[in-house]
């Protein structure tokens, strides 16, 4: 889907999470930290979402993670990993093996997601709690510069 790349979030790509979801936060973080250039925004999947993600059926909202890249495309569950992969430092060779084998990314991350309860009751309360304060941290930095110009 193509939206317009203009805006508060202009040469940022900007990541989309259900933030009820203890793993689906974790990943983020992970993501987060991978993100030294501070290229990807963090925003939960709910009201604030909701311009940003208009072209996105509801009923597909919460079924995955959505990625609108610096142009303003979005892009769902395993299509998702290229766009993104490619504005994380030395992501490159990850984003063109997922953009090569798009349907084993979706699969992986289907089989993934449907079993997202289980991962994440692996991640330690600890770990959550780390994440959800990059996560916080990030959207507080974030805020402030989406008033600045993009990089």
């Amino acid at each position: 889907m193509k939206g317009n790349g203009s805006g508060p979030y202009s040469g940022r790509g900007v990541l989309f999470y259900d933030a009820d979801c203890g793993f689906c936060r974790w990943c983020l973080a992970k993501v987060l930290a991978w993100d030294r250039g501070r290229l990807i925004v963090p925003i939960a999947i709910g009201p604030e979402s909701a311009a940003l993600l208009a072209d996105v059926e509801p009923a597909r909202l919460l079924a995955s993670w959505h990625f609108r890249d610096p142009s303003g495309a979005v892009f769902s569950a395993g299509a998702a990993f290229a766009p993104l992969l490619r504005l994380l430092p030395g992501g490159s060779p990850f984003a063109a093996f997922a953009a090569s084998f798009p349907r084993g990314v979706e699969r992986t991350y289907r089989l993934v997601a449907s079993n997202r309860g289980a991962l994440g009751a692996l991640v330690t309360s600890g770990a959550r709690a780390r994440a959800d304060r990059r996560i916080a941290a990030r959207k507080s930095s974030g805020a402030a510069s989406e008033s600045r110009p993009a990089p």
